[in-house]
């Protein structure tokens, strides 16, 4: 047993070490936001990121930022009504104080990023107001973007050139693998691994995990491949809880290209929100008597009608509808980036529909946290779509994501600096690195192909016992000693957490659909779901769902 044991510790052993004040996981809006806001009040601060800086999912939000600005809204718009639409969207597990307190940031964050060089769309040339157009679930046109349909690349460039311009650190093209804890539980650093596999530690006293999404879980999704869950997974074998993972939101449009795999490019909401309609291959109205808002319903609405109308087979085509743009005038320099896309498979929106499906878009749930990102474990907090802050609930409202990087990055390195002054977070120096050999790891293309048949928009009893069949009989136990193998090791274990949640929840809410129950179910159901793991390492469901008690 020597032998095998030492060859192991030896290609696990790190062979580097630094040091931080916090370490940021995750170079999108709400890590690079957290990293400027924590260099401004004097922390030293370790950006670690799984490609290039620029790389994250941030850089693919094509619609905007929902936001009521003062003096350049709606007549009879206002903070509060933004806010009841995200209340609405988020069907009844939204946590509102969470909602109003976000919400409430969102102009001063956008001003902020304004006056550090963002540049918005203008209502019209040689103007100062901000154009605005309106998404699914909002009563009011709220969304300002840029570039027509690139608001998040915009984001991305403009905190991107002033985390290069304030020279902070960026650790590109490495994993982080595992917390490191004291022995009274603090984390107080992590283990990453970079593209080769060499095994390096960052200590600090706090670790902010911005480390996105989990839409690789599934075979169609809008997110790039670096969407793997490894922030939740990270996460849970802290010794953290989440929550809300069954709340997976599927965007209703993604450009359909037949046999396609992986991110799909996404065809924004706004497409919608400026006059374009769904229709069947029989040219009848997906949405028609669906819902009062018609094709600008909340997301949920709209993927589950257009699931429900694929299953129909209208005119023989089970696998996609159509989006008819042609009414809008100027698509290509409104749309540059859907125009792009749809020119790659020889289609002109101006002229023809789109076809477009439904695809793994936002994961509504994650680290269970606080509007100041922190964590039920002391030094571990999180932002962005890993974190649950009860911003969304069971359905993000269009374009609150970019908002929420914004305005609890900033919150989280505030309260990092809060906690570094008070003494509240550990010793770095007392870290011990995690012991356990092995994990369960899944075939990834068995794991999405069960996942997408049967844990996407409709779901059953029985295909999710199917998902946690096929999990069980392609797992092996593992080290996590190469990227590959932490990517596909946090899918299993989310992909795991998912199905107990999903199974759980007997009833329909949000963007969670139970083809077996069908109805939303208020008297059991208006309550999130608190997972955590077992000494074991398998997640398991601890109720009732609370945030008193957090860090």
């Amino acid at each position: 047993m020597t032998g095998p044991v030492s060859a192991l510790q030896a290609k696990t052993h790190p062979v580097w070490e630094a040091a931080a004040d916090l370490v940021v996981i995750g170079s999108g809006v709400a890590g690079l936001t957290a990293a400027l806001r924590a260099h401004e009040l004097g922390l030293h601060v370790l950006v670690v990121t799984k490609a290039a800086v620029s790389d994250g999912n941030t850089r693919w939000a094509q619609g905007g930022i929902a936001v009521v600005l003062e003096g350049e809204h709606e007549q009879g718009d206002s903070v509060g009504k933004h806010a009841e639409d995200t209340l609405t969207a988020g069907a009844g597990l939204c946590d509102e104080g969470a909602v109003r307190a976000i919400i409430a940031g969102g102009p001063a964050a956008v001003a902020r990023l304004r006056a550090e060089g963002a540049r918005f769309d203008l209502a019209a040339q040689g103007r100062t107001e901000l154009a605005r157009t309106r998404e699914g679930g909002h009563g009011a046109f709220r969304v300002i973007h840029a570039g027509g349909d690139a608001t998040g690349a915009e984001v991305e460039r403009t905190l991107v050139a002033k985390a290069g311009g304030r020279r902070i650190p960026v650790l590109e093209h490495h994993i982080a693998v595992d917390a490191i804890r004291t022995p009274s539980g603090e984390v107080v650093g992590v283990t990453v691994l970079d593209h080769d596999g060499v095994p390096g530690i960052v200590r600090a006293a706090a670790v902010l995990l911005a480390s996105g999404g989990l839409g690789q879980l599934f075979h169609a999704t809008s997110n790039p491949e670096l969407a793997t869950g490894d922030g939740l997974a990270l996460a849970l074998r802290a010794g953290a809880q989440v929550a809300d993972v069954e709340f997976v939101q599927f965007h209703p449009t993604v450009l359909f290209t037949p046999g396609a795999r992986g991110r799909l490019p996404l065809v924004t909401e706004a497409v919608r929100g400026e006059g374009a309609t769904l229709h069947d291959a029989t040219g009848a109205s997906v949405m028609r008597g669906v819902h009062p808002l018609g094709d600008l319903a909340p997301r949920d609405v709209v993927s589950a009608a257009i699931t429900r109308r694929m299953a129909q087979a209208p005119g023989g085509v089970d696998d996609h509808v159509f989006l008819d743009a042609t009414g809008i005038s100027g698509f290509a320099k409104r749309f540059p980036t859907v125009r792009a896309a749809c020119a790659v498979i020889g289609l002109d929106p101006a002229k023809e529909p789109i076809p477009v499906t439904p695809a793994a878009h936002f994961s509504c749930g994650g680290v269970v946290a606080t509007v100041d990102g922190r964590s039920g474990v002391r030094g571990l907090y999180a932002a962005g779509e890993v974190a649950r802050t009860g911003l969304h609930g069971a359905n993000r409202l269009a374009s609150n994501s970019l908002l929420e990087g914004l305005v609890v990055g900033r919150r989280v390195a505030e309260a990092v600096a809060a906690d570094l002054a008070t003494g509240r977070l550990g010793d770095p120096h007392r870290g011990v690195l995690a012991s356990r050999a092995t994990v369960p790891v899944a075939d990834r293309d068995a794991l999405q192909r069960a996942m997408s048949r049967y844990a996407a928009i409709g779901r059953d009893a029985e295909g999710l016992s199917v998902v946690g069949s096929v999990l069980d009989l392609s797992m092996v136990e593992s080290p996590l000693w190469t990227p590959r193998i932490v990517e596909d090791a946090a899918l299993t274990l989310v992909a795991e957490a998912l199905v107990a949640a999903a199974a759980r929840r007997t009833e329909s809410r949000g963007c969670h659909v139970r083809t077996d129950f069908p109805g939303r179910d208020d008297n059991t159901w208006q309550r999130g779901q608190l997972i955590r793991l077992s000494p074991s390492g398998q997640p398991v469901l601890a109720d009732p769902i609370a945030l008193e008690g957090v860090a």
